[in-house]
């Protein structure tokens, strides 16, 4: 239902951006959003993402609406083709599951938050992040996204994902989910692990490993530095430029593409996640590239020519 309700909201907002709407047609939409709570959040939603791009071009937004139109039909067709570029892609795309909207905290893209507990825990959500937290059960939700957790001693807390549970009873984790499954990562003290078959394994300070359907794989030694968003850094040690942008991607509204050819160069150096166009013009400096923008929201980076 998630879906088809998002499809809704971005068919709407193309009819109404369309200009061939009429009064019974506002008067439909009104009734669809009265009509369920989730209509109306998402529809909400939808009128704010259009906010973030109302500084595209005119010219793209009224591509498919300039020619000639006999019907109101051919109308809707063509501005629900635009709809299908901005925003309604965007909405679908990035701003799923509406269970994600539904959270109790949630960040937005490139945002981040820290809050402190009641029971003296502090978490901290990265980008694009959502949880639900039920103190009275000890119990987080990763809803979306990645989470740091630090509990002082007082009482247990778990983290439950898609892929199992995480239980920190004193110490430091992070939590990234992912299409995949879960990277659990232990900054200090040590957390138990269990996955959705109700095996259980240890995972001390330093260490980090995978929480898929199959269970929890091997450890391995992390850099503390792949931890730097919780600063509002993002740290290279040497690293492919293809990695790094990947990475960089999570932080940026819009859409980042770049020459295939630049997926190998390397990079080395820590950037203040508060300002990605900045990391972009530093790293076009450096490493060598050229950064194109069509609108804050559609950037592309090609090889720079000798």
């Amino acid at each position: 239902m998630s879906r088809d309700v998002a499809r809704a909201a971005a068919q709407w907002l193309a009819l109404l951006e369309s200009g061939a709407a009429t009064e019974r047609d506002h008067a439909a939409l009104q009734q669809w959003r009265d009509s369920h709570p989730q209509h109306e959040q998402t529809w909400q939603k939808a009128q704010s993402l259009r906010q973030r791009f109302s500084d595209l071009p005119q010219a793209l937004a009224m591509a498919s609406l300039d020619r000639p139109q006999t019907t109101r039909r051919a109308i809707l067709r063509r501005a629900l083709g635009v709809a299908a570029l901005v925003p309604s892609a965007w909405l679908i795309s990035r701003q799923l599951p509406i269970e994600a909207w539904r959270a109790d905290v949630h960040t937005a893209t490139g945002e981040r938050r820290r809050l402190p507990l009641a029971d003296g825990s502090s978490l901290q959500l990265n980008t694009a992040t959502a949880v639900d937290v039920d103190l009275a059960q000890r119990r987080i939700t990763l809803v979306e996204g990645e989470l740091a957790l630090t509990v002082p001693g007082s009482a247990p807390l778990t983290v439950h994902t898609r892929y199992g549970e995480v239980l920190v009873s004193q110490g430091e984790v992070c939590v990234r989910q992912l299409a995949s499954g879960c990277r659990v990562s232990v900054l200090k003290g040590a957390v138990q692990v269990r996955d959705v078959s109700g095996q259980r394994a240890t995972l001390s300070s330093g260490q980090q490993a995978p929480l898929t359907p199959q269970g929890l794989g091997a450890w391995v030694p992390f850099d503390v530095l792949q931890l730097g968003w919780r600063d509002g850094v993002l740290t290279a040690q040497n690293q492919a430029l293809g990695d790094f942008l990947r990475e960089l991607e999570r932080y940026r509204p819009g859409v980042l593409r770049w020459d295939p050819s630049l997926e190998t160069l390397r990079v080395t150096g820590s950037f203040r996640l508060d300002d990605t166009d900045r990391i972009l013009a530093l790293l076009s400096q450096t490493v060598g590239f050229e950064v194109r923008a069509r609108t804050r929201y559609w950037v592309t980076l090609s090889r720079t020519l000798a």
